[in-house]
């Protein structure tokens, strides 16, 4: 009698061939997904090993298989799994939202490579350009230290936001380790990501020293980098942390750096409105940073066209958590002067109580003197 329910029960689940087969999963995916206990099979022969399949389990193989071709890593699958619908339905739409992030700069990167390797901005006459700049930092009327360190070179336009016991020589160390690309010769544009990625390395190296020294009573210290870096007639952008770069070109105002943030990765995902963000208690709380413990953050990196009369704004968060966009816009484009225009911002963001260090960068793209040259 017992070999007859065991023959019954085994009629009723499938074999491994025939689940894959129903699941779009292969036998070696399926065996996989068993010893990672993601996808355990109905039972397994005692005396062959052979694994057995409920067709109640082909729901979640063929979501598993759906996940796959999204190419979701297995651990975050797991999670996925072990939800109900709409929380599984939100964390798919949280993950997608992570990739198409990190596509973007993906692509303005895989742009620019082809621009290089094509000759597409090279062998043509050009106008010579170069910036014209001004830059400030401001304590506010609340912090009782400037943690903030603010460069304006030549190339180099540089904003870092320090945090932590060790906040202010952090942020400077940051900049530090960037100048020198202000003082050599002007890199070629296909040399410069490899140039700012060394230095940035550099710098994160820097300010992880100066943390372990300073790393007294559990707290952390760190810093946010947000750096444009002038070759020819682009600028090569480097970014982690929630400081930031703007871009005011043809009336318009364009934000050119995303913020690795919590309360920004939770608006990206959907789960939190623009509003909401703004009374988060997690406002301040970084993904990235320079210094942290862990493994190394990577920075974002892009390289931008720049176009005569571009006006562009790097600035630290003291200004853009209480001045809104649309004012920001209009004081960028009130002021014809650089340093007119920094005074305007910083006043703006003390007029709004002055809870933060606040530092900004504003530089112009402008006609050279020098006279128009081939390039390439």
């Amino acid at each position: 009698m017992a070999d007859d329910e065991t023959r019954e029960v085994r009629m009723e689940l499938l074999t491994i061939g025939a689940f894959a087969k129903a699941s779009r999963l292969s036998p070696k995916a399926l065996r996989l997904y068993d010893e990672l206990d993601l996808l355990p099979p109905a039972r397994v022969d005692p005396d062959t090993g052979y694994r057995y399949y409920a067709p109640a389990q082909l729901e979640r193989a063929r979501l598993v298989a759906w996940l796959r071709r999204l190419g979701m890593p297995l651990a975050e699958i797991r999670a996925v799994c072990a939800l109900d619908a709409a929380d599984a339905a939100r964390e798919i739409r949280a993950y997608w939202a992570r990739v198409e992030a990190e596509t973007a700069v993906r692509r303005d990167l895989a742009a620019f490579l082809v621009e290089e390797l094509t000759g597409e901005s090279r062998g043509r006459h050009t106008t010579m350009l170069e910036l014209r700049y001004a830059a400030r930092s401001d304590r506010g009327h609340v912090r009782p230290a400037n943690q903030d360190t603010v460069y304006a070179g030549r190339r180099l336009l540089a904003v870092a936001d320090g945090c932590g016991p060790a906040g202010a020589p952090a942020s400077h160390a940051a900049v530090a380790a960037l100048r020198f690309l202000d003082e050599r010769e002007e890199p070629a544009a296909g040399s410069v990501l490899n140039l700012l990625e060394e230095a940035v390395r550099g710098a994160n190296e820097a300010v992880q020293d100066l943390a372990r020294a300073a790393g007294e009573g559990g707290e952390e210290s760190g810093t946010t980098l947000t750096a444009l870096l002038w070759t020819g007639s682009k600028l090569a952008l480097v970014h982690i942390g929630d400081s930031r770069a703007y871009l005011l070109r043809d009336g318009g105002l364009f934000r050119i750096t995303h913020d690795h943030s919590v309360v920004q990765s939770l608006i990206d995902e959907g789960r939190l409105s623009q509003e909401e963000a703004e009374s988060h208690p997690q406002r301040a709380l970084l993904l990235k940073a320079l210094g942290t413990s862990g493994a190394p953050s990577v920075p974002d990196l892009r390289v931008r066209e720049a176009r005569d009369k571009d006006r562009y704004l790097v600035c630290s968060d003291g200004l853009t958590r209480v001045v809104p966009d649309a004012l920001i816009e209009r004081l960028l484009a009130a002021e014809a002067d650089p340093e007119a225009v920094v005074r305007s911002l910083i006043g703006a963001a003390n007029a709004a109580g002055g809870p933060d260090n606040v530092s900004c960068v504003v530089a112009d793209v402008v006609r050279s003197a020098r006279p128009s040259v081939p390039v390439g």
